[in-house]
């Protein structure tokens, strides 16, 4: 043990952090082989360099300017154009080359729910679970073009038993276990005020989830990468598990991030408000890029074009579609995405080893964003998309953003599927069908799919369902 304590040293030293092995002496073998373990994987000095230079992103920001973005058709020239991107999307789809991936490493704690928010409970009228939404949409693609698509599901530290026994006592929701991938993301250490890293335990230092963009570093490290480069995949279809109305598998997309040759795209909605929460498309210093909200100043949030428009339109949503070979690229180059900055209260150990609870912020944590990757793509396609159909995240428990507001916003989806198929569908005041609606990936994944199948009735005159 004496050795692992002198290699530590040889690597803490230097960069002023040897405060870690202050309880050395007084730990278990175990709990030294634990923290030795521990400091090799977070690469202490390349942390400390990372962290250094993380800031925020609107000190940095010399000069900013609107970025166009591929837009919803509006024209019959755009229309064939989609269709074109369309029709190269199935082709990719039909030859087995796109994977989806979800992002799954939170809890519900915010939603009042003890367990992983993909296990919370968001159909309007059965109260169907996140994930087993999302995993309809996977094999529901899987059927329509003939292969099986892969799903895989990065988890976090505090959620990945749970998750992995959740989706399991359901079958996967009817996916072959083969094609479903589970891994976890990775974490970084928290720095107090002096910068040194926070000790939560005697043997342990305080670490926090890596944020979505350490998802790329995931694929690689779990040996994802390789996987999928053995199953002839070349395209992963990105989305976060809050979202029940992402398209999983939505061909156009992933045909204009083929037919543009890009590394890296991103669906971008129109921003509702100035100060929506939402990571902003601009033009910085010359480069394309997403700049989060918290990061963008101010008068440029508001700032509008000659028509009063807002001058920075797209909203990014977490979305992308990535090409393997450019994750693996990034990987292979260092994986160097920048670290955001973020004050929080961080549990400690004190000088007598005991874990204190601060009650005000003391400390700073990391996280990457995956957007940033954008900087990193030799070419990048922003796509917008319709909010109202693929766009109503589950983020807290009331008011804007809370399973009652996408409820809401599933059901008045496949309201208009059903109206879109003769079907009368009774409305409030507000636009919003009166009766709860739910209608499964298994059985429509569009308005035209729907209208092919339906042989219920010809109006809804209570909460509805169409499982699969």
């Amino acid at each position: 043990m004496g050795d692992l304590k002198s290699e530590l040293l040889s690597v803490l030293t230097p960069c002023g952090q040897e405060h870690v092995l202050r309880f050395w002496d007084d730990l278990s073998a175990g709990d030294k082989e634990a923290l030795y373990g521990q400091a090799k994987s977070v690469n202490v000095p390349r942390f400390l360099e990372i962290a250094k230079s993380s800031g925020r992103a609107k000190e940095g920001v010399a000069r900013l300017e609107s970025e166009p973005f591929v837009r919803l058709p509006s024209c019959e020239t755009e229309a064939r154009a989609w269709e074109e991107a369309r029709l190269a999307g199935q082709e990719a789809l039909c030859a087995g080359k796109v994977a989806a991936m979800v992002v799954a490493g939170g809890q519900g704690t915010r939603l009042g729910f003890n367990g992983p928010k993909g296990a919370f409970p968001i159909g309007p009228v059965t109260r169907r679970t996140l994930f087993q939404v999302h995993a309809e949409k996977v094999l529901a693609a899987s059927r329509r073009y003939g292969r099986s698509i892969p799903l895989l599901v990065i988890t976090g530290p505090s959620n990945d038993a749970v998750t992995r026994f959740f989706l399991k006592e359901h079958n996967f929701f009817g996916l072959p276990f083969t094609s479903v991938r589970i891994f976890q993301q990775g974490e970084l250490p928290a720095l107090d005020d002096g910068g040194r890293i926070v000790m939560d335990k005697p043997g342990h230092m305080f670490t926090s989830p890596n944020g979505h963009g350490g998802s790329l570093k995931a694929l690689w490290d779990s040996g994802t990468i390789e996987w999928l480069e053995g199953q002839g995949i070349e395209f992963i279809s990105y989305f976060q598990v809050d979202n029940p109305l992402v398209r999983v598998i939505d061909p156009s997309f992933i045909g204009l991030h083929v037919k543009g040759a890009a590394e890296m795209s991103l669906k971008l909605v129109a921003r509702a408000d100035p100060d929506e929460k939402l990571g902003i498309w601009v033009r910085a210093d010359g480069k394309a890029k997403v700049i989060e909200y918290s990061d963008m100043p101010k008068e440029e949030m508001h700032a509008t074009d000659g028509a009063g428009a807002l001058k920075y339109a797209g909203g990014s949503i977490a979305i992308h579609c990535f090409s393997v070979g450019f994750v693996r690229r990034l990987n292979e180059e260092g994986f160097n995405l920048p670290c955001h900055r973020a004050r929080k209260k961080v549990p400690y150990v004190d000088g007598q080893g005991r874990t204190m609870t601060p009650e005000k912020e003391n400390g700073t944590k990391f996280e990457m964003f995956v957007f940033d990757a954008i900087a990193f793509a030799k070419k990048t396609a922003a796509v917008e998309t319709s909010r109202a159909e693929e766009f109503s995240p589950v983020k807290n428990a009331a008011g804007n953003d809370s399973p009652e507001t996408a409820r809401r916003d599933m059901s008045r989806l496949y309201g208009r599927w059903l109206t879109a198929a003769g079907v009368e569908v009774p409305l409030d005041g507000e636009g919003y069908p009166v009766h709860g609606i739910e209608i499964s990936p298994l059985v429509a994944g569009d308005a035209a799919e729907l209208a092919a199948n339906y042989r219920g009735p010809g109006r809804i005159a209570a909460p509805f369902v169409m499982a699969g």
